[in-house]
């Protein structure tokens, strides 16, 4: 219902056309590798392939497109890790009309946009992480994280999201390397101070 009401809203502009939809990440992806859009709007929590996967991965095959992310979050962690993953803008879903427009539009100039309602939020969240450690992580690198620090193994956080044990030792690895961990205790320890388990 919400992609519909997207698209009636784009439909009644005569300088702008849907020529696509999705239900899900790979959808996407597989649409763009077909149709090549000037822009696509991308829901950041999407069944199958997530909005950060789907976005890597449309900058792989569609350099060109240009990504306006969609989302539900306020949170300065989706938006830094959109904008990460190639997204020219970030706008949240309650956003009115003339926002979602103005957004779509400001994407395709290739200009930034980000929706007013969480640029406070995200100034304020660079502020407080400017010198986090945990900044330096991806997203995925967080949750492989806090689920090593609650105890699980390889592979139960394979299992959990879906990944082959080889690429959860490769994200622990990461994880060592860029906070400088040396060991499992470590990596709890660092999570506890860092809040990322209670």
């Amino acid at each position: 219902m919400v992609r519909r009401g997207f698209c009636l809203i784009l439909s009644r502009e005569p300088d702008l056309e849907v020529v696509g939809e999705a239900q899900n990440g790979r959808e996407a992806v597989d649409l763009v590798r077909e149709l090549r859009p000037d822009v696509i709007i991308l829901d950041v929590s999407m069944p199958e392939c997530n909005g950060m996967d789907a976005a890597r991965q449309i900058g792989e095959i569609s350099p060109k497109t240009k990504i306006l992310a969609l989302s539900m979050h306020r949170d300065g962690v989706y938006v830094r890790e959109m904008l990460r993953a190639g997204a020219r803008g970030y706008l949240v879903k309650d956003a009115d009309d003339e926002a979602f427009l103005q957004a779509v539009r400001a994407v395709a100039r290739g200009e930034a946009y980000i929706s007013p309602l969480v640029a406070d939020i995200m100034l304020t969240d660079y502020r407080r992480h400017a010198t986090n450690p945990v900044d330096l992580l991806s997203s995925r690198e967080r949750e492989v994280l806090g689920k090593i620090a609650e105890g699980l193994t390889n592979k139960e956080i394979a299992n959990l999201f879906n990944l082959s044990v080889y690429t959860v030792e490769a994200h622990r690895g990461k994880i060592m390397e860029k906070l400088n961990l040396h060991n499992t205790g470590d990596i709890v320890r660092f999570a506890l101070r860092n809040g990322l388990i209670t």
